[in-house]
Parts: C-alpha cells; structure tokens; sequence
C-alpha cells in the first residue's frame, strides 16, 4: 500500500477520532469550564492565532520546495534550502515573541469593554503561554513539512493520532480535577515540545535529511518569499474569516456570543477536515505533475477523481448535518447553543465548492501562481469581514456567518474562472461529472430523509437511528447512481492515488 493511501486512510482514522472524541469532550470542556470562560479560551486563542500567521506560509512552501529538489535530484540545493529556512524561522520566533508581547501589555485596552477584571487577569496569562507556545511551534512545524515533501505521510499522521489521544486523557484527568483554560495551554505547550522533538529526531535519523548552510543565498531568499508572500496573504485572509468573527463579538458583545458562534465554527472545521484528509497529501503530486508538463486533460482527470470522492463525503454530511442537526446541537451543547446549527449550515455550505476543488490548490501552489488567488481572495472576504462587523452591532453572529459565507462564495466563483482560463482545468467537464449525478442522489435522500424526521423521539437513540437509516439510504443512492464502475470495483485503491 503506497504511502499516499496510508496517509489517506490514516488521516481519516485521525478525523473519525477527532470528531468523535470532540463531540464528547466539547461539551464537558464547556460545562468544566463555563459558558464565559470557554468563550475566553477561543478568544485568546483566535488572537494569538493572528500572530500565527507570521508563519508567512512558510510550511507549504518547504512541501513546494522539497519535492521539487527531490524530483530534480538537487541534494546540495535541498540542503542549502532548509538551512535557510531555520534561520528565517528562528527569526520569526524572536519577531513573535515581541509582537506576543506588545499585545499582552495592550490587553486591557483592546477587551476593556467585554471583560471582567477576573477575565482580564486570566486572559493575560493566556496570552503569555500561548504566545511561547506559538513561537516553538512555527519552527517545529518545519519537520512536518519535510515528511510531508518527502511524501511521508504516515508518521506525521501517527503521531497526530498518538497526540490527540494523550492530550484528551489529559484534558480530563486535569479538568475533572478542577483544572481551567490555563491548564489547557499548559497541556498543549508541553506536547507541543514533546512532538517537535520527536520530529526533529524522525527527519534528521530516520529519513537522514541534511541540514546545512553552504551560502546565504539572496536570491533564495528572494525566491522563497516571493513564493511564500502571496500563501501568507491568502493564510492572513483564513485566519481572518475563521477567528475575527470571535474577535468582533468578543469585543462588541460578550463571550457568551463568542462561545455560540465558535460551536458553529467548531463543527464547520470538522466538516473540512473530512476533505483535508484527501486533499492535504497531493500538493507533492501536484507539483510533480506540473514538473512533468501534465496536459489539461490530465489535469482535469486528476482534479475530477479527488473531486468526486470529496464531494460524496461533503454532500453526505451536509445532507445530514441539514435534516438533524438542531436536534444534534440541542443534545451535545444543550439548547443556550440553538443558534450554531444555523451559522453551522451557512458556513458549511459556503465551504463545499472550496473543499471539493482544493486539488486546483495544489496546482496553484505547484506552478508558484498563487498571487492572484491571495488578491481575489483578500478584496473579497475583507469587504465580507467588514460588512459582517458593522452589521453584527445589530444582527449579531448572524451578520458576520451571512456575509463571510456569501463573499467566500463570491471568491470561489472567480477563481472557477481562473481554473478554467490560466490553469487549464476544464471546469465545465468537473462539474458535470462530479456534481452532476450527485444532486439526484442528495435530493432523493433529502426526501426520504424528510419523512424520517417524523420518528417521535428526541434522545440520542432517536438520533442515531434516523442518522443510521439516512445514511443507508444516502449510501445506496450514491452507489447505484453516482459512483462508476471503477470507483464500485475500488473505491480508494491504491492506484487509485498513483
């Protein structure tokens, strides 16, 4: 089994217990902790996620660059790269310490009005941790980039998996015995020094990676960030549409608000996950087709094989998430948190062209053309993120889910045009063929699943029986009318991913 399929599979075994144990211990945390102080803990955690960002998109550049050396045999050059891309690291470690730090003596001025003193104290401590955290985790992070442009996929997702399970026993263990959101950045900056150091031993003994400086070339460096410039930009705007929402309502409203609009945000980030497991192993591939001069067509095969099983995974859960959600939310966060099931289903629905054309991503990223997506991508989910906080000073959370889905979806449309235009894809054929007979199968099991909400009940066996029979019915229908004959016969073969 090649690496490509373990690191599928494994990343999927990864989000089936991610999922699962979140929608356990999500709402223990919340009732551990309260309503108020996990609203705290994501609003830290959604401004120091901002600092994050001085990654630069650092990390997908090291999988660009990597396997392009490795396809061009260039070892020196591949030395040479890695060196350099250390000392800019552990200069944007120090970099993050001080911008960490200013924003921790600005604390008070920037909640003044949505914190209490007991918060303030708490947050401050916060922001110190998770700001040390950050600035070990950027450089850390390099080590998985390496695996990754090494098209080592299953240890980093092993140890993924190790990691979340210890961190979830731990989470418990200290939160049953009183342990708060402080406790949880120190539960995680300890594992965090624990994988990079494991990491760092796997590359430089296991896979034998030579680290070392033969010039301080400019016109690396150059090259580097021009590359990685327009990832950050495109990163900087991620970062934006998925935590100033809990900044704008944490500043304007209170963290009760937060906490409701970050459920939403919770359950929409499991929702990618389920075709980032896909899409996160192909930027090595991408770049090794575009390196291979690929033509349109086999550019469009490849994009349209990803799409379809994304798609089917996506629309499926969507499908679900529509028919049964509020009843999930009512059972896993109570009834305080009704309203994430709408911001859930805004946000997802918005998300599901992005997921199921990310491979075009990767071909992007490959033929070094991001710029234009990082533009279209910065004008219109700004305006989105503008619009959502002016709006929000009188519809809430509502203003900011509608209008950050709407000009997300707005982004994705022009960058169809672009597919089409400049990468060569032919975007009429991908749709036909991965949307086409999927919209018959998701509105016939819609309908079935319609009359399966008429089952009285509204425990979790109520649930899980009309979740079982819907998914019986979607699976069915999706066999019989939108998988080919090859993808019956094979479904995830290992050639599949070849």
């Amino acid at each position: 089994m090649s690496q490509l399929k373990k690191g599928v599979i494994l990343s999927y075994s990864t989000i089936f217990l991610t999922n699962i144990v979140g929608l356990v211990l999500t709402p223990f945390i919340i009732r551990q902790l309260g309503q108020s102080e996990y609203g705290l803990y994501i609003l830290l955690g959604s401004l120091v996620g901002y600092i994050s960002l001085l990654d630069f998109g650092l990390n997908n550049t090291i999988v660009r660059f990597v396997a392009k050396y490795r396809a061009n045999n260039d070892l020196n050059g591949q030395k040479n790269f890695l060196a350099t891309i250390f000392i800019i690291y552990i200069s944007i470690s120090i970099l993050t310490l001080i911008i960490g730090g200013i924003a921790y003596l600005n604390i008070e001025n920037i909640f003044s009005q949505s914190l209490t003193t007991d918060e303030m104290y708490k947050a401050k401590i916060l922001m110190l941790l998770l700001v040390f955290n950050l600035s070990i985790s950027l450089p850390g992070g390099a080590f998985t980039g390496i695996c990754n442009g090494y098209e080592k996929f299953v240890y980093p997702r092993v140890v993924n998996i190790i990691r979340y399970i210890v961190r979830s026993l731990l989470v418990f263990f200290i939160l049953f015995h009183g342990g708060k959101a402080i406790s949880l950045v120190v539960i995680d900056t300890v594992l965090n020094i624990t994988i990079i150091v494991v990491d760092a031993y796997y590359v430089i003994k296991i896979l034998k990676v030579k680290i070392k400086l033969i010039e301080l070339d400019k016109k690396l460096i150059k090259t580097i960030f021009s590359y990685s410039i327009w990832i950050f930009v495109f990163a900087m705007i991620g970062e934006l549409f998925w935590k100033s929402g809990q900044m704008i309502l944490g500043i304007t409203i209170s963290t009760d608000a937060v906490a409701i609009y970050a459920v939403g945000i919770v359950l929409s980030g499991y929702f990618g996950a389920f075709a980032g497991a896909i899409n996160s192993v192909f930027l090595p591939k991408a770049t090794f087709m575009v390196e291979q001069l690929s033509t349109r067509a086999e550019l469009t095969e490849m994009m349209i094989k990803i799409g379809r099983i994304v798609s089917v995974i996506l629309i499926f859960i969507w499908g679900a998430f529509l028919l049964f959600g509020k009843q999930f939310i009512l059972l896993w966060v109570g009834e305080t948190y009704t309203d994430s099931y709408l911001i859930t289903l805004i946000i997802m629905t918005a998300y599901i062209l992005p997921l199921v054309q990310n491979f075009a991503n990767s071909i992007i990223e490959a033929t070094g053309r991001f710029k234009f997506k990082a533009i279209v991508y910065f004008f219109t989910i700004s305006t989105g993120i503008f619009l959502g906080a002016y709006f929000s000073q009188f519809y809430g959370y509502w203003a900011i889910a509608w209008c950050y889905s709407i000009f997300w979806f707005i982004s994705q449309l022009i960058m169809n045009w672009y597919f089409d235009k400049k990468l060569n894809i032919n975007i009429k054929v991908f749709f036909i063929q991965t949307f086409g007979k999927l919209l018959i199968a998701l509105i016939l099991s819609l309908i079935v699943g319609y009359f399966l909400n008429i089952i009285i009940g509204e425990g979790w066996g109520n649930f899980i029986l009309k979740s079982v029979l819907y998914s019986i019915i979607y699976s069915l229908l999706a066999y019989y009318i939108v998988l080919n004959d090859f993808e019956k016969k094979q479904l995830l073969p290992s050639k599949f991913f070849k």
